[in-house]
């Protein structure tokens, strides 16, 4: 809250300016453009590319371009554009996003849709869009269109008109049953009463069976970028799909399978289906005869109630880095008929920003020491919700990552949360959180204090004389 009169008008002022800066830019690149205006159309892979470079070559202060380590099975290169202030590298306090879509080959909305936005946010920021310049500035938001470019073109090239030709990559793996199953691993851990809640990687022995291309280069993605939330583009049916994926008893169908953060997931989900065109509409039909007409449901669904998936890209995220992830169903049809796009992209554009802002829900903060005031890094956060006096733990912690900082979504509510690392004493804060739209997470930092050995400080004392 700023409570000084003076310092408002002062940021008022260095907002304004700031406005003017960005519509002088908008100005010094008008011809450039309108040597670009965006056609909405099933954009081939080469196309694809071209549009993501034009986009960079438009924007190139708050934008860059980056392809995945690995390319896919053909070949092909897995790029994602990024915008931020800073888009070539982290900064403490800025949370992460991310889209990625095009993982079935054979479901192309969402990659058009985030050419689409990746042009908007672009066009946005240069003329001043004061909504959109305040969100790049907040935040740095990763989009990759198609992480199947291989199962895309074998779509395309049958004509699009097949519900499974194009689905798989190239070597015939549906790339959303490919990563590692870690819904198992937490599932034992919870069997067994053992406190292992979070970043399972590290208790996989070996992987069960041969990671492609390009689930390897996505896991690698997550590993390497602090990501606070994300969502995946699919098409075949119109719901807001959240963990858990996998059910956990066996393969059961239809079982609601709750993960400790339901009530943000939930929260994810509607925040996108409420802002759609009509995924939350209860009137509309469902998309085929005996399908469920999730509209009925809030348009949002738990993946696990739905139908059972193991080895999901959705899951994965949750259970192996802080990122909170949920799945899109976009529509009825997977390949979106050419002269439907700009009507999808009307009806889902609101829905696409409103999820990035949802990045800035919740607490985020540092962890230092509180001798040197150093970041201290893979910091344990943990959660008590104790709304109206019910104690609630939230058995899934997150860190804090390369510079002490760190993001916890949380819904609207009060919280005990507790900072702890290796060699240090826990430190426990009390936290009331009312997330507002557009304004970034509480701050919330924690200072440990090292935890110093009387032996080690005997010894020390004596070298001294």
């Amino acid at each position: 809250m700023i409570k000084s009169p003076r310092m408002f008008l002062l940021m008022s002022l260095v907002w304004a300016l700031w406005l003017m800066i960005i519509s002088m830019a908008n100005g010094a690149t008008t011809g450039i453009r309108e040597q670009a205006v965006f056609k909405f159309k099933h954009h081939n892979n080469k196309e694809m590319y071209e549009t993501l470079l034009t986009i960079h070559k438009k924007c190139p202060r708050i934008t860059s371009v980056y392809s995945l380590s690995e390319t896919s099975v053909e070949g092909r290169p897995l790029m994602t554009i990024v915008f931020s202030l800073h888009p070539t590298l982290h900064k403490p306090m800025v949370p992460e996003f991310k889209y990625i879509a095009n993982m079935h080959g054979n479901e192309v909305l969402g990659r058009e849709l985030l050419l689409k936005l990746a042009d908007f946010l672009c066009e946005e920021f240069l003329a001043g869009n004061e909504e959109i310049v305040k969100l790049i500035t907040k935040t740095r938001i990763h989009l990759m269109p198609s992480m199947n470019p291989d199962g895309w073109q074998k779509s395309t090239d049958d004509g699009g008109s097949n519900y499974l030709v194009g689905r798989d990559n190239a070597a015939g793996v549906d790339l959303n049953r490919n990563f590692p199953d870690l819904d198992r691993i937490v599932y034992d851990n919870e069997a067994y009463y053992k406190d292992i809640n979070n970043h399972l990687m590290q208790m996989l022995d070996h992987l069960q069976f041969p990671i492609q291309p390009e689930t390897k280069a996505v896991m690698k993605l997550i590993m390497s970028i602090p990501f606070v939330a994300s969502a995946n583009l699919h098409g075949g049916d119109l719901v807001a799909n959240y963990p858990y994926d996998a059910s956990r008893y066996g393969n059961v169908q239809g079982e609601y399978a709750k993960s400790p953060d339901d009530d943000t997931f939930r929260w994810l989900a509607l925040s996108y289906a409420n802002q759609h065109a009509d995924m939350a509409n209860a009137n509309r039909l469902p998309c085929r005869g005996g399908d469920i007409n999730f509209g009925k449901e809030g348009g949002i669904t738990n993946g696990a109630k739905w139908y059972s998936v193991r080895g999901g890209m959705q899951d994965f995220n949750y259970l192996s880095s802080n990122d909170f992830e949920i799945t899109l169903e976009l529509g009825c049809d997977k390949y979106t008929p050419e002269n439907a796009l700009e009507k999808e992209w009307e009806r889902n554009k609101n829905a696409l920003i409103n999820l990035i802002w949802q990045v800035h829900i919740g607490v985020k903060g540092f962890v230092q020491d509180s001798v040197t005031l150093q970041p201290l890094q893979n910091a344990f956060i943990r959660v008590v919700n104790v709304t109206n006096g019910i104690e609630t733990p939230i058995f899934h912690d997150i860190t804090s990552v390369q510079n002490g900082d760190y993001y916890r979504l949380l819904t609207n509510g009060e919280y005990r949360i507790t900072a702890s690392v290796d060699g240090y004493l826990s430190e426990t804060k009390m936290v009331t959180v009312e997330n507002k739209q557009y304004n970034e997470a509480k701050m919330l930092n924690f200072v440990l204090q090292p935890i110093i050995q009387p032996l080690f400080n005997e010894q020390h004392k004596r070298l001294a004389l």
